[in-house]
């Protein structure tokens, strides 16, 4: 970052070059292999370098990278945020009262990917790690993270090999870590107003700091290498399926589940949002287009019916899937 921070640095200098050079080689690896599955000529990835001044709220800078039109993504945005600032913001000390109010640094990758093709699942992935400290004191750090599928059409094969990336990224780090991560993700990501699910889940952690600030780096970096594994072999079997449109109605009508989620219970947006972020970046992860149905109901038997039935529901999909 250029000039002298106007907030505290709150964690050495070594470690917080490592994970920003860690998200930064991520991000140019995860979207250079998205940008190959698009056809040559096509839509094109492009960056967008910001920065917020030194006396502002926050302060910092980042980049995102945006694709939209896609022949096989209509947007994917894959964003790198490193911000400093006063306070705290309440959706992040939730689980940390001392730290309320404290100074803060934060540094992550997010990523949400909505495919044209309805028959391609949507996914979303984040990693990050956040310091704070009051005065005087030393500075705590954590990290988060996770990535989760939602699908409009369910494909039970797709959903169980993306969550077996899932569990072999965390089996390094301990046989609990994955039924523990995805049961978390189950209960995260969910429409209380609906008592829906958003999707089919995946893994999701946060406030990670044990046993320690190394191991808690290794996780969080596993997991982030599985997305690429985990999610480009579902759309290269789907990409080319035919639709029409009536899926592309249902495809609008679930984004606006996902859009819910995100504006109404999403703990980054709020984050993101409560500090001063920049809103541009925060809401990358909103479709390019979304609708709402009063009281919608589907035939029983059709596809779209199944998705509620069969795949916005918590279950072990690995339950027969030996390790």
């Amino acid at each position: 970052m250029a000039g002298a921070p106007p907030h505290p640095v709150l964690h050495p200098a070594d470690s917080v070059a490592r994970v920003r050079g860690y998200l930064q080689g991520l991000q140019a690896r995860i979207t250079e292999a998205l940008q190959a599955l698009e056809p040559e000529g096509g839509a094109r990835f492009r960056a967008d370098a910001w920065s917020k001044p030194p006396g502002a709220s926050l302060s910092g800078d980042g980049n995102t990278l945006i694709l939209e039109g896609g022949r096989v993504f209509e947007r994917a945005g894959c964003g790198l945020s490193h911000v400093r600032g006063p306070q705290l913001p309440p959706s992040a000390s939730a689980h940390r009262s001392a730290l309320a109010g404290a100074p803060f640094e934060a540094m992550g990758l997010s990523l949400v990917l909505h495919p044209r093709n309805p028959y391609v699942p949507t996914v979303h992935m984040n990693v990050r790690m956040i310091a704070a400290a009051h005065p005087g004191q030393a500075p705590s750090c954590w990290f988060g993270g996770g990535m989760d599928l939602t699908p409009c059409y369910g494909f039970e094969e797709d959903v169980v090999h993306f969550h077996r990336h899932c569990r072999a990224a965390l089996a390094p780090f301990g046989a609990d870590k994955y039924p523990r991560f995805k049961q978390w993700c189950d209960e995260y990501f969910y429409l209380k107003h609906r008592n829906e699910q958003r999707g089919a889940g995946g893994v999701f952690y946060d406030d990670l700091a044990e046993p320690d600030f190394e191991q808690s780096l290794a996780l969080t970096q596993s997991v982030g290498e599985a997305f690429v594994p985990a999610y480009l072999p579902i759309v290269q079997k789907r990409q080319a399926t035919p639709y029409g449109a009536r899926e592309r109605d249902f495809q609008s009508y679930r984004r606006g589940r996902y859009v819910e989620f995100n504006l109404v219970w999403d703990r980054g947006t709020h984050f993101g949002l409560q500090s001063g972020g920049r809103t541009e970046s925060i809401l990358l992860s909103m479709p390019p287009l979304a609708a709402w149905s009063y009281q919608r109901r589907d035939a029983a038997g059709s596809a779209e019916a199944a998705l509620t039935q069969q795949f916005l529901v918590r279950r072990d999909w690995l339950a027969d899937i030996p390790e």
